[in-house]
């Protein structure tokens, strides 16, 4: 992961990641908002605690790159990330689907396979 174009990565819809790259993804998002959250209540700022609900508004589109790009790797559109929606059942289905199945070996119609030929990564 040391090659990672992060701006691709948290910003652009295209392309595949593997499972390592998803879970590093939702783990620095939820980090960040953990950090902020304590930081904010520390100091017991209601100012804070407003910007933090507007980060929370600007960490969808990078929330939502990260698990387009998961479902590429899994050979479906971006679209199924609307799955997330259903109560219950949204959750788990991505969960499940994103963060424990394995991507499609070799290239699909989203791109190259991000564990390449051998298990090396590509981005």
């Amino acid at each position: 992961m040391d090659n990672l174009d992060w701006g691709w990565y948290l910003f652009g819809f295209e392309g595949r990641i593997n499972r390592a790259k998803f879970w590093l993804g939702w783990a620095v998002l939820y980090a960040f908002f953990v950090v902020f959250a304590i930081v904010a209540a520390a100091f017991e700022s209601s100012v804070l605690l407003g910007l933090l609900g507007l980060l929370g508004l600007l960490a969808i589109w990078p929330a939502l790159a990260i698990q387009i790009k998961r479902w590429h790797d899994r050979g479906k559109s971006g679209w199924w990330v609307l799955i997330g929606l259903i109560p219950i059942i949204g959750f788990w289905w991505v969960l499940i689907e994103c963060g424990f199945l394995p991507g499609d070996v070799g290239p699909n119609e989203y791109g190259p396979d991000p564990l390449g030929p051998v298990g090396e990564e590509v981005y």
